[in-house]
């Protein structure tokens, strides 16, 4: 198999977690982003969705969203745990994955992709027509990433990580989620809210961070 990845995307950084965390290696194709290497016919050929990660199967089957990517390796090798050892904690995972998704990483992608010239006529990501940028949902994407910090602060008041006392897949995607909105000019949440903080220090300093 072989997963194609690039360098500094956030969807792409997931799997790069996940797979460290797990100990697991897989052949990785480097795309080239910056050079709109996932726009070329040769990429488009694999992925038509013009995504990243993407992980190709020797069967020929093609995964092309993160989470999926990450559940396929959890069901081949479920230790350590990344997504939840009973049933109350895998819908706390579940849950959390969903909201970051929606109301963090969202905001997130309202505010870069609407205004940053590079994505003009591409306001979205994957196999659409041509979409224009709207400069109004870059208010909406900075008032929904100040909503989320607030209450991801508050909810990490009550405990260690975001689905309880065990690192999770809902860490990992809480960390690039919140790390792409500081690298993309978004207000750094860890100067005001010292949970968040203690969070993002802790999830930091392990070593699959640096993948």
């Amino acid at each position: 198999m072989k997963l194609y990845d690039g360098a500094w995307a956030p969807s792409p950084r997931r799997v790069r977690i996940y797979l460290a965390e797990k100990r697991i290696y897989v052949e990785r194709v480097v795309i080239d982003l910056k050079q709109g290497e996932h726009l070329t016919p040769a990429f488009v050929g694999i992925n038509p969705q013009r995504q990243l990660p993407a992980l190709l199967l020797d069967d020929g089957t093609l995964l092309d969203d993160s989470l999926a990517i990450c559940r396929y390796f959890e069901a081949l090798q479920p230790d350590p745990p990344l997504f939840g050892t009973d049933p109350r904690e895998i819908g706390l995972v579940e849950a959390w994955l969903r909201r970051i998704e929606h109301d963090c990483f969202q905001a997130v992608a309202l505010a870069f992709r609407n205004r940053v010239p590079a994505f003009a006529g591409r306001a979205l990501s994957g196999q659409w027509p041509r979409i224009e940028q709207i400069p109004d949902l870059v208010e909406r994407g900075r008032s929904m990433w100040s909503a989320f910090i607030e209450l991801f602060d508050a909810h990490l008041t009550r405990q260690s990580y975001v689905a309880g006392e065990a690192f999770t897949m809902a860490d990992i995607a809480a960390l690039v989620a919140i790390d792409f909105g500081i690298d993309t000019r978004l207000p750094d949440p860890r100067e005001r809210h010292a949970a968040l903080a203690r969070w993002h220090a802790a999830v930091s300093s392990r070593p699959s961070a640096a993948a």
